[in-house]
């Protein structure tokens, strides 16, 4: 029996692998030679608040060149509506406070509890794809159900959810503008899902950046011909027209990200850019 062509078939996709591996290795050594800090238990207060006022700044820019450059208006979905400077200014402090007073807090019980290993090999490419794009998929289904259960229930909605419908017209900064409770459950989500399916850090970095960069653009109020919703096919993504709506109307599209949920729920309502 020739055994020469499974023999280069195994090989091929052990090499494969290698290379899946390769082209992320260089990254994850990057990120290890900083083990100190990664350890450090300021480590992901600083990592969460950096990454959002990173993903959050594109977006004050263009609300402040919008007012001198005419032609940037047609990508605003709103575009009656800008963001004051005496608008951002309260978001801006609120987004320190919740990160000092109550995510360092909480990050630092975890820290305490689930010492970070960083392992000296680096995941595979399809595998930190998959893994990202199911912590994704898990985190919207979480959300549009509390979402769902903080508007339906006029209780939970007054006491939780109503600060954060304060701007009909969202921007950038307006995306962790919330009550402690609405921070901390979505927080969670977004945290037990890597640990769930058991990630690697490096997935599990890259899923907080995913999902920080969603979030800014769903509320960012622009609708740009880059935007996530234009670039994912047939509709299954909402984007920041989906997530812009619901803050205009209040009644529908529930769900974060993808449409699946608000379609299969009967809460869909398509968003039309202006």
């Amino acid at each position: 029996m020739n055994c020469s062509l499974p023999g280069g078939v195994l090989l091929s996709y052990a090499m494969a692998g290698q290379r899946d591996r390769l082209c992320l290795q260089s990254l994850w050594d990057f990120v290890t030679a900083k083990e100190p800090l990664i350890k450090s238990p300021f480590f992901p207060v600083l990592f969460s608040f950096t990454a959002y006022m990173a993903f959050c700044l594109p977006y004050v820019a263009l609300d402040f060149l919008n007012t001198r450059l005419p032609n940037l208006r047609k990508y605003k979905i709103q575009p009656q509506n800008y963001p004051t400077l005496g608008m951002m200014v309260p978001c801006i402090i609120q987004t320190v406070y919740h990160h000092v007073v109550l995510i360092f807090p909480v990050t630092f019980l975890h820290w305490y509890w689930r010492p970070v290993n960083l392992p000296v090999i680096a995941p595979e490419l399809p595998e930190v794809l998959l893994e990202v794009g199911v912590c994704l998929l898990l985190f919207d289904f979480e959300y549009f159900l509390w979402h769902l259960l903080h508007h339906k229930v006029p209780w939970l909605y007054k006491t939780f959810h109503k600060v954060h419908h304060k701007h009909v017209s969202t921007f950038a900064l307006t995306t962790q503008y919330s009550s402690v409770w609405e921070l901390l459950s979505l927080g969670f989500f977004a945290a037990i899902n890597p640990v769930l399916l058991g990630c690697h850090p490096l997935t599990e970095m890259i899923f907080f950046l995913v999902n920080i960069w969603l979030s800014v653009e769903d509320h960012s109020g622009y609708d740009l011909p880059w935007s996530t919703h234009r670039l994912v096919p047939f509709g299954l993504y909402g984007g920041a027209p989906h997530h812009d709506l619901h803050h205009l109307k209040f009644k529908s599209n529930y769900a974060p990200y993808f449409t699946h949920w608000d379609k299969l729920f009967g809460t869909f309502t398509e968003s039309h850019s202006n």
